[in-house]
């Protein structure tokens, strides 16, 4: 059996050949506008989020501008995405915290990103990597499921999978190996009738070769 920075190797040269500058399907512009993004992506899909923030975005673009508004005032704005409420009371209060303690822009580190109301480990690597270019792996549903059906892991929760992730992946490589494992994940290791016959890196996975 392959060692499992080998199979890391292999699995992302694959994904890499397909599809060489691999981006997040959320729209933004700015860090504010993808930690919002990230956070209403929660059970929600990222068209959907896509939706919501094309009038979000339009309206309250910055924390100055969301932080003016009650949680009741921005749930009616994002009511399409799932946990609406929860979520409503997170962004005004990582707003509110962003205009008070970082002149309203968003921190660069991922303590100070995890301090905020509602931003898990998840969304702050998400923002490190994809607004701020700095090397993070954040793991989400996809990616931990991917992960371990194609032995690049083999743990039981995101975060001692990201831990053997890092281990086995070069950190120049970490913010791409994110989002070529989301979208192996969301269009052709599904989490349902996964496309294995189809998958161009089904030689090196694990789950398909003990099914």
């Amino acid at each position: 059996m392959i060692k499992r920075k080998e199979r890391a190797n292999a699995v992302l040269t694959e994904l890499a050949r397909l599809n060489p500058q691999p981006q997040t399907e959320l729209n933004f512009e700015t860090p504010w506008q993808l930690l919002v993004a990230v956070v209403l992506s929660a059970q929600s899909t990222d068209k959907q989020v896509n939706k919501v923030t094309t009038l979000l975005f339009a309206k309250y673009p910055t924390p100055e501008s969301m932080a003016s508004l009650t949680p009741d005032e921005l749930a009616e704005e994002i009511r399409n995405v799932g946990l609406f409420r929860t979520k409503s009371k997170h962004l005004v209060a990582t707003a509110n915290a962003l205009v008070n303690e970082y002149n309203g822009n968003v921190p660069q580190s991922l303590a100070q990103l995890e301090s905020l109301p509602g931003v898990g480990r998840k969304t702050a690597n998400v923002v490190l990597s994809t607004a701020f270019d700095i090397p993070a792996l954040a793991v989400d549903t996809h990616v931990f499921r991917v992960a371990n059906r194609l032995g690049l892991a083999k743990a039981k929760t995101p975060e001692e999978t990201e831990r053997q992730l890092v281990k086995a992946i070069p950190k120049k490589l970490w913010s791409k190996a994110h989002h070529w494992l989301i979208l192996h994940g969301r269009y052709t290791c599904t989490a349902r009738k996964p496309k294995c016959p189809a998958c161009p890196v089904n030689s090196y996975c694990l789950h398909y070769h003990t099914k």
